[in-house]
């Protein structure tokens, strides 16, 4: 099977992490839309393969976590009434770990926003780390039992839990709530009240929106498929962690973190898609 040569690679994925369109993409390069999502279909599983097995064994101790909404096909309130809608149409939620000292994000998860995907992430996050950690959440119940199935008293957690109001003014279709405070509720060991924060964890959602173009508001560019969601999510974590200099620690999270001695560039996410690529090709004889 005919394949783009690594050059153009490295070209169509710097434009999908910068936030560019797919059709957008294919204009601008040439490159059929059939052949830009199969490598986006590719790399997906390349790189959360390569980054599930990476990220083990850290030391990180303080730990934000949350969640950032986006829909498959449609939003959820209008699932029954559109047409041909797939079974995984609706909202899709991505789990988010960031590591506030190095700005690693070690885990993720995308899914619904219930108990049973919140207990699959803090499950996953957990047997990532080596030590104990302070670990802070929004106020989002399912993270409570989660937590406590997970890590059992072998962690310092708290909530953030956000106190909202109504925006003086006018208020539009889509103004966000007035928050007016917050409160901090310790939950399990002896967590530090200086660090009970997701301000980094939040930091993030805005970095996700601006360079996953799926993620983008009031625009057509949401995914029409959950699995290509997932693997456009791993990815720009990719990029994220191991390409891009964070500004805070002048350097990526992934060696902030100590899991790589060098700064990557595309041509070394695309030497593990490419080695994810033989070894699946001799499985397959």
């Amino acid at each position: 099977m005919n394949k783009l040569p690594s050059a153009k690679r490295i070209q169509v994925l710097g434009m999908m992490v910068e936030g560019m369109a797919i059709r957008a993409i294919v204009r601008l390069t040439g490159v059929s839309k059939t052949t830009i999502l199969k490598l986006l279909e590719d790399c997906g599983e390349a790189f959360s393969e390569y980054q599930d097995a990476a990220f083990r064994n850290l030391t990180c101790k303080r730990l934000q976590v949350d969640e950032i909404w986006a829909f498959n096909h449609c939003k959820q309130r209008n699932v029954k009434k559109a047409k041909a809608a797939p079974a995984q149409a609706g909202d899709i939620w991505t789990w988010t770990a960031i590591d506030a000292d190095t700005k690693l994000i070690p885990s993720w998860l995308v899914g619904s926003r219930d108990a049973y995907a919140a207990h699959a992430f803090i499950g996953d996050l957990a047997g990532r780390l080596t030590n104990r950690v302070q670990l802070t959440s929004d106020g989002h119940a399912p993270y409570l039992q989660a937590v406590e199935e997970s890590f059992g008293a072998d962690v310092d957690f708290a909530q953030l839990v956000k106190i909202y109001g109504t925006p003086e003014g006018s208020i539009g279709r889509y103004s966000p709530g007035e928050c007016i405070g917050a409160e901090k509720r310790p939950v399990t060991g002896r967590p530090d009240p200086a660090h009970i924060s997701t301000s980094y964890a939040e930091r993030a959602n805005l970095s996700i929106r601006m360079h996953d173009r799926r993620f983008t508001r009031l625009t057509n560019a949401f995914s029409k498929k959950a699995e290509n969601h997932a693997h456009s999510v791993a990815l720009n974590f990719m990029y994220y962690n191991f390409v891009r200099i964070h500004q805070t620690i002048q350097c990526s999270p992934a060696m902030a973190a100590g899991v790589t001695t060098k700064l990557w560039e595309l041509a070394d996410m695309v030497k593990v898609l490419e080695d994810w690529e033989a070894r699946q090709a001799a499985t397959a004889h």
